[in-house]
């Protein structure tokens, strides 16, 4: 057994804070308020449900991940937001249309109680939205500000021990790294100059680094994915991860693409098209919005079957994105995908794909893993990019000249490993050559 890490005790109370109160933030504080009263159970948080394999397969060494590794309980967490849109957490679920009365009801005592904070919004970066309880301020440096003092205002008005940001807003229209985003000192510049280029996701994860709150990027917004506020992360020790939730249709790439990689089965064209009617594709009805998406949706099959080494295979798909709002659809997202594959003597084969999904359910979930994942990453001192939580993102962040890796499976593996080193447990390569061995 190796020795483990020096990890700080998960005591006291955990702030989990979310720009944006919509229909993720809200899904995600409703589930755990009921899974605390017993009311329902964490489906689909890994840190919650899932074991971990410790040792040989005959130690029969699996415990829960949430008993393996110290990680805040559900009880410890205090919920707050900031949302250009006033309405409390009850009102924003029930217009939301996520959740059933059936389940607002019982906890809407609690919803009630959690009110956003005025937020740094402009529409010029999210053009399908608008909203009266927002900040002034003369630049964007001093709204920045503004949120740290929001920061130290919450966690002292709820004593809380630590604190960690999870982006749950809205898609941002596209922007592309320039010279304001490379250094701390021209990004800071470019705030007090409100340049164009620094969009409010940015002011946010800005000043969650500076108060030392872990941040942690649910959208596919640049936000903290530039060299001037990932150079300030590692400076001042503090996680950030990213980007972009991992929910419906990407999910379901990162699934299907590995097993065609693993069996060298062709591919010729992969076509996605997406409904959905809720807040988020309100806003991805924008072209500009939906740019910063379809990046980093396209970007998944492009790293994941690495066409410079097998182009017989996958070097010429044609691989295109649609995303269509429908209002009657709701948050109830459909996905369909058409898989055109060849396989041995080149014959054609096809896959169809037809997921009617919960674009928030699957999101609430990797909220509450990534609050309690990077809470555990800064107890443990892992300052900068946690790319063992790729496995959440659509558009992983990683560091410099490395590519991101997409395969779910790998990335499953790298997180469950980094959990195991963290405690101090061999890991686990699955090569079984040793159980003969006595």
């Amino acid at each position: 057994m190796n020795r483990s890490i020096e990890i700080g005790p998960a005591d006291g109370k955990l702030g989990v804070l979310l720009p944006g109160l919509g229909a993720v933030a809200t899904t995600f504080i409703a589930g755990v308020e009921s899974v605390r009263r017993g009311l329902a159970k964490p489906i689909g948080s890994v840190s919650q449900m899932q074991t971990i394999r410790l040792g040989k397969r005959t130690e029969g060494r699996v415990p829960l991940i949430r008993d393996f590794v110290p990680l805040a309980k559900l009880d410890q967490l205090v919920f707050g937001a900031w949302d250009p849109i006033p309405d409390d957490a009850n009102e924003s679920a029930r217009g939301a249309r996520v959740l059933d009365e059936r389940d607002i009801d019982p906890v809407a005592d609690f919803l009630g109680t959690i009110r956003p904070m005025p937020a740094v919004f402009d529409r010029q970066y999210v053009k399908r939205l608008d909203g009266e309880n927002v900040k002034k301020g003369k630049t964007k440096r001093e709204l920045g500000e503004q949120l740290r003092e929001d920061i130290r205002w919450f966690k002292e008005e709820n004593g809380c021990e630590r604190l960690v940001m999870i982006w749950c807003g809205s898609t941002e229209v596209f922007i592309e790294r320039g010279p304001a985003h490379q250094t701390l000192e021209a990004f800071e510049k470019a705030m007090d100059a409100n340049a164009d280029s620094i969009a409010p996701s940015m002011i946010y994860a800005w000043a969650a680094l500076k108060e030392g709150v872990p941040y942690a990027n649910g959208a596919p917004n640049l936000s903290v994915d530039f060299p001037a506020l990932q150079d300030l992360a590692k400076e001042t020790g503090v996680p950030v991860a990213g980007k972009d939730f991992k929910t419906g249709q990407t999910l379901i790439k990162t699934i299907i693409a590995p097993g065609l990689k693993a069996r060298m089965i062709g591919l010729r064209g992969w076509f996605s098209t997406n409904i959905l009617g809720n807040r988020d594709g309100e806003v991805l009805d924008d072209p500009e919005s939906f740019k910063t998406k379809e990046e980093s949706k396209l970007g998944v099959l492009q790293h994941l079957l690495q066409p410079e080494l097998y182009p017989e295979l996958y070097g010429d798909i044609y691989h295109k994105v649609r995303i269509n709002y429908y209002p009657p659809r709701g948050d109830n997202k459909e996905g369909w995908d058409n898989l055109d594959i060849f396989g041995w003597l080149g014959y054609p084969m096809q896959i169809k794909i037809d997921f009617l999904c919960r674009d928030s359910i699957l999101a609430a979930p990797i909220v509450l893993d990534l609050a309690l994942f990077m809470d555990l990453a800064a107890r443990a001192g892992m300052g900068g990019i946690q790319e063992w939580l790729s496995f959440y993102f659509k558009s992983p962040m990683t560091l410099p000249a490395l590519y991101p890796e997409h395969d779910l499976f790998i990335q499953h593996m790298k997180l469950k490993n980094t959990l195991r080193h963290l405690m101090g447990e061999e890991q686990i390569t699955h090569l079984g050559l040793d159980y003969g061995e006595g």
